[in-house]
């Protein structure tokens, strides 16, 4: 089984807004996710988690880091929290990634398993989304925190990098 997870809480400074409520983001990450092979989707929510609540596809699972104004860590933490534990592996994308295709997705997900990390690169370079077998979830949660995710903890681990620089840009937008 593969859980797909949103993160969408962050306030957006430099949007102005919490990307969640900019245009159909949300809905189109939850989609992407969806299309890409994802068992399940949950979104991550925070900032205005009410406003963004309204913009969720209908039964579109969610949970609400309550400590979203801490850092990134807190919604990846809540995200993880919140996975299946049935899941052999999870994979995480951000709002923010309005170019994302669900063949990204499928490609990356190709890698399922609970022993797995891969994430998707463009030319090269690194991005989202990333996949995190169930076996790595407990070590990501021990070495995030503030506004540090889990490039720490992929940085010292081997990951399967996927190119997917054909498919999309994988770049993440933070201004209007």
């Amino acid at each position: 089984m593969l859980h797909g997870i949103v993160l969408a809480a962050g306030g957006g400074s430099r949007m102005g807004t919490p990307k969640a409520l900019v245009d159909d983001w949300l809905a189109r990450a939850v989609h992407v996710l969806t299309e890409g092979g994802c068992d399940r989707v949950t979104a991550v929510l925070g900032a205005r988690a009410d406003d963004a609540l309204a913009l969720l596809p209908r039964g579109t699972a969610y949970v609400v880091a309550q400590d979203w104004a801490s850092g990134q860590s807190a919604s990846l933490r809540a995200g993880l929290t919140a996975a299946d534990p049935a899941a052999d592996a999870v994979v995480l994308t951000l709002v923010d990634l309005p170019d994302l295709v669900p063949e990204v997705v499928a490609r990356v997900a190709r890698h399922a398993a609970p022993g797995a990390l891969a994430r998707a690169a463009y030319d090269g370079v690194p991005g989202h989304p990333v996949l995190l077998g169930r076996d790595h979830w407990a070590g990501v949660l021990a070495e995030t925190g503030g506004d540090r995710g889990a490039k720490g903890y992929l940085a010292a681990h081997d990951v399967t990098l996927v190119e997917c620089g054909d498919l999309a840009t994988g770049a993440d937008v933070d201004q209007r």
